[in-house]
């Protein structure tokens, strides 16, 4: 293996994991964004409100997305033991 290669494995390592946590990241940014905004009107401070959300919408992107997260990490496990094999 040369450095070209572990730089490919690297990079493509970078964009698997941007992939695979980007939609739960962005959701519970928006998500902050908006109980913000509406505690900002309304009043409430309560922190535990925020962090609920947060919660609920992570895990309903987790089971709505699960397979397709697996299924991105599995090929590219499976592409890596193929390069390691050759």
């Amino acid at each position: 293996m040369d450095t070209t290669q572990v730089m490919d494995l690297v990079r493509d390592a970078v964009g698997v994991a941007i992939k695979l946590s980007a939609p739960m990241l962005l959701l519970s940014m928006l998500v902050g964004v908006v109980v913000a905004i509406f505690q900002a009107v309304t009043q409430i401070h309560e922190q535990s409100i925020g962090f609920a959300l947060k919660l609920i919408v992570v895990i309903a992107v987790l089971l709505l997305a699960g397979g397709w997260m697996l299924d991105t990490l599995k090929d590219y496990t499976i592409q890596i033991f193929d390069l390691v094999a050759s």
